[in-house]
């Protein structure tokens, strides 16, 4: 009861804090979205069953998606899974729970809708375990579908398309990780759509009039959770008492956005929010309320303390590791700031014979690293992660990314 008091209070003087702020100049780009709210299909939490194979799944849970389940044969079963609306990227997200009366091998045969396919290798874990991809022995792409063999019991087998982290869990490991720290604040930039908190944490040590800025955003897109993964590891890096990350948060301040979907996150989505819109197309005129709530904590932070936002990281996940950067760099502060970044991380990560790979162009299309440049002229990126990258590596990199960005500004 106190832990949600204190929730409640937190969410009251946000709403305070935003309401007081001025409107956030609307962004033009040369390739508009209609970022309208769109009708969506909800899906229905249920647990299935097939009473002559003596097998059931649900799907309810956070983050959980299954919506249909029906037997093929006596050994395999199909996993049908929908989109939550069109149009929508080939992201089909999965999460469910599987157990048998009795003991058994069983085919999984996972299947989309048209124009979708198999996208994630499946993660799988019982409870009081870590989560282990699939090998080759027991998942097989077929065409559009995959195939994964299983062994079932009467314990709850979890199956995912990648490590299931539900916006609760995201709330746990800040309290847990993060904001033991004094200088660490916890507040709040609004609600979702359906109400749920959008955590930021403000960090900082001293005064915040004037001390410049970075941005760390992260589940914008529900199912890039190889992003988030790298999104921990940078901010536990900034947040490690070394001698580098002390002087460094004595000259910045980070705001941090560690989930700014939740709905689409606990929903199970592929990619979208609530209201059936991809949040990072919104970045523009801010119909979303995600998108409004975070933009105007951001501008209404630096424009109460006299100061800009001089460097934003947005992390996402893709088929492979990649930094979208901006073409436009000379009215940056600080316009070799990317390549020295990029040159110092390849330098730490030649032993993984690692290359940081980027596509530089400017964003036609309302996101967050072409807002950024637009509204503060910051040094901003898509910190891209690939689906299967491995974990250890994804921190490795993390690490040796922070750590060269706080060497780099600690000098500014």
């Amino acid at each position: 009861m106190i832990l949600l008091k204190k929730q409640l209070l937190l969410l009251a003087l946000a709403s305070v804090f935003i309401a007081g702020c001025s409107s956030v100049k609307k962004i033009n780009f040369p390739t508009p979205v209609d970022t309208k709210t769109r009708k969506i299909h909800v899906q229905k939490k249920q647990t299935f069953s097939i009473a002559d194979l003596g097998i059931s799944a649900t799907n309810n849970f956070d983050t959980g998606r299954l919506n249909g389940f029906t037997k093929v044969n006596d050994s395999t079963v199909n996993i049908y899974i929908t989109l939550e609306n069109a149009p929508i990227n080939n992201s089909a997200w999965y999460s469910f729970k599987i157990w048998s009366k009795l003991p058994k091998t069983m085919y999984l045969q996972f299947s989309y809708p048209n124009k979708y396919s198999h996208r994630y290798i499946p993660k799988l874990k019982k409870e009081n375990t870590n989560w282990v991809a699939a090998d080759s022995t027991q998942f097989q792409f077929q065409g559009k579908e995959g195939l994964l063999k299983v062994q079932l019991t009467q314990d709850p087998l979890w199956i995912s398309a990648q490590e299931s982290v539900s916006s609760k869990d995201t709330q746990q490991w800040i309290d847990v990780a993060i904001n033991k720290k004094k200088y660490v604040h916890l507040y709040s930039a609004g609600t979702s759509a359906l109400g749920r908190n959008i955590p930021v944490l403000d960090i900082y040590k001293g005064a915040t009039k004037g001390k410049p800025i970075v941005v760390l955003l992260s589940r914008q897109h529900p199912p890039e959770l190889t992003g988030y993964f790298a999104f921990q590891s940078f901010l536990t890096t900034i947040l490690n008492e070394s001698k580098l990350s002390k002087s460094f948060l004595e000259k910045y301040r980070i705001l941090v956005f560690p989930i700014v979907n939740p709905d689409g996150v606990d929903m199970g989505h592929w990619r979208h929010n609530a209201h059936g819109i991809d949040t990072n197309r919104d970045w523009s005129k801010y119909l979303q309320p995600e998108i409004k709530n975070l933009t105007k904590y951001v501008v209404k932070t630096t424009k109460k303390d006299k100061t800009t936002v001089l460097v934003a990281i947005d992390f996402h996940s893709t088929q492979e590791d990649m930094y979208y950067t901006s073409e436009t760099r000379n009215v940056t502060a600080h316009p070799d700031y990317i390549e020295k970044w990029f040159a110092g991380i390849e330098k730490y990560l030649t032993k993984y014979h690692y290359k940081p790979e980027q596509e530089r162009a400017n964003s036609v299309k309302p996101v967050s690293k072409g807002w950024f440049l637009k509204y503060f002229k910051a040094n901003a990126i898509t910190y891209e992660i690939g689906d299967e990258t491995p974990r250890d590596f994804i921190k490795v990199k993390a690490q040796v990314a922070a750590k060269e960005m706080m060497k780099l500004m600690n000098v500014w």
